[in-house]
């Protein structure tokens, strides 16, 4: 029953996320989007002629214009759908894995996020523990490998237990004097209304969840390797968190997963009392008929020696069915015993950078990102910056361009969404806090709001220029805060803002079609 909950949530998750790409691929990576896969790729396999399709492991090989970036899109969904109906479970799962694999392996910047290496793994992982057959139902009768079951709980603990080393080894001070939470709620990515709220909080509170984060990442977590009735007790402390954390940030599909891999705590003996009384009937018979059935595969002596012990029957493989399943198996163990080895020498390595332990296996699968090192917050934000983008036909009037869910308005009130993943706007928030030669995201973003590309104009709420393009086109830096108790009731307002200065150079085009730069911007404050 866990596994059955756990995959069905899994299935949701990756719903999600090819349902927020339908509105997003081309503009971010379609021909005319932001970061071309076409180009991309095409660098790939001029740096690495001969190891590209390892290097980058996509179906945009074969092609990445518009129609295939949607296809791969589409398919994903529809065997989404099917893994939540629980038909075909493994072949559906499959398919999801390889159509989102193929989108990060060709998205580059917009898919550098550990919550895709998080899914990547899980969803590989799932390969191996969900049940096989057409219409499985629970299951029953085709259990987890104890070898999956457990690297799925072991992904689980290293999400927390490394996002808490890394806040031990980054040394972060806000860390060290408990006060990392008291800005967390409006400098994070993409706040919410639930955050403005939590914000204003008294400081005792702020420094008690941080106390609390550390106990739960580096203490509480090693619950999981407990008997039964302490993992149950973890899950009932994590779940509720974990809750908390979605209602006051969104952080996409991430606290999503973790939270559904937490349901892997749990047992049929505890969740059998939960279901409702007109089903638990019919739950039991499938699970006694499938026990029922691999009992009658169990060889039983002749009656004249009862008194020797019953044993199932060791098959030597002669079939074909045989061989392939003994090639399963063999499968099976080399790649989770590889997962669990990387996964486990990335975990030492955050505390212990020179590890002698060879990395050659970790580097093979790397492009894969199916054995991950994680590490949440290790730093702090000290500010929150938001780029906007303008346009003008003057040089003196700008009109901005109204982002789908970046803080812009100040009377707008932040929305809860996730697990949608609106990937331009966290890869601003995360250019915000570097200069805009450290990401051509912004400059490019500039060159195609000249052109009023429909695709990447898709990526905003609206277009305020809709008949022709600007004349200019920049990108200016605003530091916003959430606004106190008074100032929201006074004005209505969630939000205040400063303006920095230009962000990125001021661009234009010329008659010819060159883009040309107007204005370098100034020398902005330095910001962590």
């Amino acid at each position: 029953m866990p596994r059955w909950i756990f995959l069905r949530a899994l299935a949701a998750i990756y719903f999600s996320a090819f349902y927020s790409l339908l509105f997003q691929i081309k503009g971010l990576i379609g021909p005319e989007g932001i970061l071309p896969a076409q180009e991309y790729l095409a660098a790939v396999a001029q740096q690495y002629p001969s190891t590209k399709l390892w290097f980058a492991p996509t179906l945009f090989w074969l092609s990445a214009n518009s129609h295939a970036l949607l296809l791969a899109t589409w398919i994903g969904l529809v065997a989404s759908i099917a893994a939540f109906a629980n038909l075909w479970p493994r072949l559906s799962f499959f398919i999801c894995f390889v159509c989102f694999l193929s989108f990060v392996s060709a998205a580059a910047e917009f898919a550098n996020y550990q919550s895709d290496g998080m899914l990547l793994e899980a969803g590989f992982i799932t390969l191996f523990f969900a049940p096989r057959g057409l219409l499985p139902g629970l299951g029953a009768s085709a259990p987890p490998s104890r070898a999956s079951l457990f690297l799925l709980q072991w992904e689980w603990f290293r999400i927390y237990f490394e996002s808490g080393m890394v806040k031990l080894v980054s040394g972060d001070r806000q860390w060290r004097t408990l006060t990392a939470m008291d800005q967390y709620y409006q400098n994070g990515p993409l706040p919410t209304w639930i955050g403005w709220y939590v914000e204003h909080l008294p400081h005792w509170f702020h420094a008690a969840t941080a106390a609390g984060t550390l106990v739960l990442e580096l203490v509480l977590v090693w619950m999981l390797f407990f008997p039964r009735r302490v993992r149950i007790i973890c899950f009932f402390i994590v779940t509720p968190w974990q809750i908390g954390v979605i209602l006051t940030a969104n952080y996409t599909f991430l606290n999503f997963l973790v939270l559904s891999l937490g349901f892997l705590l749990l047992d049929d003996r505890f969740l059998m009392p939960l279901v409702p009384a007109r089903y638990r009937h019919a739950v039991t018979s499938h699970v006694v008929a499938s026990n029922t059935k691999e009992e009658a595969e169990i060889q039983k002596v002749p009656d004249d020696e009862a008194d020797t012990q019953v044993h199932p029957v060791a098959r030597v493989p002669r079939t074909l069915g045989d061989h392939l399943d003994a090639i399963r198996l063999a499968i099976a163990v080399v790649m989770l015993t590889w997962i669990f080895y990387n996964t486990t020498v990335e975990m030492i390595g955050i505390p212990f950078r020179n590890s002698p332990l060879p990395s050659t296996p970790i580097a093979a699968l790397e492009p894969f990102r199916i054995s991950n090192q994680y590490g949440l917050f290790a730093v702090m934000t000290n500010g929150r910056y938001e780029i906007e983008f303008q346009g003008s036909n003057d040089g003196q009037d700008w009109t901005a361009y109204p982002f789908r869910n970046k803080p812009q308005m100040l009377n707008e009130a932040p929305r809860i969404y996730a697990p949608y993943q609106p990937r331009f706007d966290w890869n601003l928030w995360f250019a915000s806090l570097g200069d805009w030669r450290q990401d051509e995201l912004v400059p490019l973003t500039e060159e195609h709001l000249l052109e009023n590309d429909k695709d990447v104009l898709a990526l905003f709420r609206s277009n305020p220029f809709p008949q022709a393009p600007p004349r200019f086109v920049r990108a200016v830096l605003w530091q916003y805060w959430f606004t106190s108790r008074e100032e929201k009731h006074a004005t209505g307002n969630w939000w205040r803002r400063q303006y920095m200065g230009l962000y990125a150079p001021l661009l234009t085009r010329t008659p010819e079609g060159r883009t040309v730069v107007v204005q370098w911007p100034d020398i902005l404050p330095v910001h962590d």
